[in-house]
């Protein structure tokens, strides 16, 4: 004979696996609303990623490009004074007193213009390496324009899917934390946690023509009854699941 402590038990457990299956059942729906998007919201990050990255790479050609031109200024400054010391040594040779004084003279005049074949070599290097950068900044500036016009049709796709689908998502939100406060903190903490591990986001399903609804593998006969009982929370042996009757909406009608 059945005590009224086990009834308020059976009906506990049973109003905790209808509270679990009203759950599953919106936070689905939020599921199907979000599957709209599809691969959008990735699609987004990655293109956004992209478009920092184009932009650093952008900045930085544009900081090489003038650092080249540093260098190259530099060098120029140095043909400049390398010319002023070989003058100073051409108007010291009409001076000079023997041949030895000449030679010396001379051999300052000749490194001074090994000197300014460098630097007119190093010039020539600097600008050809700038000349190649910029045509860089150039087709990374093309590639970013075009990057930046599939982020922007992207999130405007994206945005439309959104805006559509705000309401009933906040709807369905607000639902499912109704439900989720009435719920056991260590059964609801186990739910989320199957449901995470589900790639379809199925924590509950029923046991249909004796097979379970997630992994379709069979239910022997007693369990399924237990099931029926809805006196404890039973999972699928196989998948991990939580499993309801298929009755259980006619008894949350």
């Amino acid at each position: 004979m059945t005590t009224k402590k086990q009834e308020s038990k059976d009906v506990s457990t049973k109003e905790k696996l209808m509270a679990l299956y009203s759950l599953q059942k919106i936070e689905s729906q939020e599921d199907e609303i979000n599957r709209l998007k599809g691969e959008l919201p990735f699609e987004v990050q990655d293109l956004e990623d992209d478009v920092e990255g184009m932009e650093t790479r952008l900045r930085n050609l544009v900081a090489e490009v003038d650092e080249l031109g540093k260098k190259a200024k530099s060098q120029k400054d140095d043909i400049e004074m390398a010319k002023q010391k070989i003058a100073k040594y051409e108007e010291q040779q009409s001076d000079v007193r023997n041949n030895r004084e000449y030679e010396s003279l001379a051999k300052e005049i000749d490194y001074q213009k090994l000197e300014i074949e460098l630097c007119e070599k190093h010039i020539k290097e600097y600008s050809a390496m700038a000349k190649a950068k910029k045509k860089s900044i150039e087709e990374c500036k093309n590639n970013l324009a075009e990057r930046k016009l599939d982020l922007e049709n992207k999130r405007a796709e994206l945005e439309s899917i959104d805006n559509e689908t705000a309401k009933e998502l906040a709807d369905l939100k607000a639902k499912a934390e109704e439900i989720a406060s009435n719920i056991d903190e260590r059964l609801l903490s186990a739910y989320r946690k199957i449901r995470s591990g589900m790639r379809n986001g199925l924590a509950v399903v029923m046991v249909k023509r004796d097979a379970c609804g997630g992994c379709f593998n069979r239910i022997p006969p007693q369990r399924q009854l237990d099931i029926r009982m809805n006196k404890k929370i039973i999972v699928c042996e196989y998948c991990g699941r939580i499993l309801i009757s298929d009755k259980i909406e006619e008894e949350e009608a």
